[in-house]
């Protein structure tokens, strides 16, 4: 059972990963590309790591963990 609305671009399902916050529609967590960029390496060289996840949806989680942290910090 996921975690999320129908139209989250990150969900949890204990299916997938034990639970990991993963990109729908793959096994791909969300930290890996926060370990990318965290580690100096680019936008590019994660979406040709991982192609399952688009540049549209990258960006859009990285949106949603910003707008997730202003509102927390306020």
């Amino acid at each position: 059972m996921e975690t999320s609305t129908e139209d989250s671009i990150i969900v949890r399902d204990p299916e997938i990963l034990g639970g990991v916050p993963v990109f729908r529609g793959t096994r791909v967590p969300f930290q890996a590309l926060l370990d990318y960029l965290e580690g100096g390496q680019p936008l590019s060289e994660f979406l040709e790591d991982f192609p399952t996840v688009s540049h549209e949806a990258a960006i859009a989680a990285l949106e949603l963990a910003k707008a997730s942290l202003a509102g927390q910090l306020q």
